[in-house]
């Protein structure tokens, strides 16, 4: 699966590189640094939506026994920066998550409910996000083919959303118990061994009604607040556009990118994404493919530092683990008789 990853990744990177070679290297440099400081607010933005998609983890949790919020900001950090710099498809860093997850306490299969709960939670709520966008995209500019196109996507999104919600609630997760027991003849993935109540975790989770109302409604908000990264990255450009611009934009861009799941870190075709539609409002496909590489500074910026957290909280339980089989059992002392 890695081979055909690192393929995918591959024909990414190409297709950006012809993208931006097309359209002129120097027009699309020139665009990139006139944002100039302007990328440090959009990392920033990205920061603080990365923030409170680990809330969002934590409200899924029972208030008895549950990691501090701090654990699961630092942990979605980590997922993030795994999706986005490494070739793994973009669910990869929930696994590993969920993995770490444990370190700090919870069980495997609560561990591996929460992040599969969390992770229909989030293109649940950007499928809300979407609609809402191409609805402003229609009372915008009418009836168009890539409206058309963005409805066909959507049509499609609802089913298999339906499905990966109904899988949850019939029991066919159980399927996914059987993957983890497998995993877990792994050494090193040995503490997802017990996740055989994966199931049960899950239901459990979706019995808690206000922690799940708040991690949607935060996850909601989140989408609206990575608007501001649009918003702010054209500003600088010197082509300043609404909020309500910026939306359509993001919210259609993000949609792009999760179709391309298998592409890591969605390279090239989020470039090629925002060129057609920031072609709609008039914007220069040079300053678009730059909107989409300015979008990955804080990919880089909040992403190398995320891998190094990830490493550093592995070589920690490394030792940890060391420490423990170094401590020698003391042989049971019986009084004498």
């Amino acid at each position: 699966m890695s081979k055909v990853l690192i393929i995918a990744a591959l024909i990414g990177i190409g297709l950006a590189a012809a993208i931006t070679g097309y359209y002129g290297l120097e027009a699309v440099g020139s665009a990139f640094l006139a944002v100039g400081w302007g990328a440090a607010i959009v990392a920033m933005v990205r920061a603080i939506e990365t923030a409170g998609a680990g809330v969002c983890w934590w409200f899924l949790f029972p208030r008895e026994g549950r990691p501090s919020v701090r654990i699961f900001m630092l942990l979605r950090w980590v997922r993030e920066a795994i999706n986005s710099l490494l070739p793994v498809a973009q669910v990869g860093g929930e696994l590993v998550g969920a993995r770490l997850l444990t370190f700090y306490g919870p069980r495997g299969s609560l561990a591996g409910a929460s992040v599969i709960v969390d992770l229909f939670l989030q293109p649940l709520t950007q499928f809300v996000f979407t609609l809402i966008g191409v609805t402003l995209l229609v009372l915008r500019t009418g009836d168009s083919e890539i409206v058309r196109w963005v409805f066909l996507g959507l049509a499609v999104m609802a089913p298999a959303l339906t499905g990966f919600f109904l899988t949850q609630r019939l029991g066919g997760i159980r399927l996914l118990e059987k993957a983890f027991v497998y995993l877990s003849r792994n050494p090193k993935w040995a503490v997802l061994g017990g996740i055989t109540s994966l199931h049960d975790c899950l239901q459990a989770i979706y019995r808690r009604r206000r922690g799940l109302a708040a991690a949607i409604l935060l996850h909601f908000t989140i989408w609206f607040v990575g608007v501001l990264e649009v918003w702010f990255a054209l500003r600088f450009m010197g082509h300043p556009v609404d909020y309500g611009t910026a939306l359509i934009i993001e919210s259609l861009a993000q949609a792009v990118r999760g179709a391309a799941f298998i592409v890591p870190g969605a390279i090239g075709v989020q470039e090629g994404g925002l060129v057609v539609l920031c072609a709609v409002f008039g914007i220069p496909a040079p300053m678009a493919i730059a909107l989409s590489f300015v979008k990955r500074v804080p990919e880089i910026v909040l992403g190398i530092p995320g891998l190094l957290i990830w490493q550093g909280i592995e070589g920690r339980q490394l030792l940890r683990r060391s420490n423990l089989a170094d401590i020698p059992v003391r042989p049971r002392e019986f009084p004498n008789v």
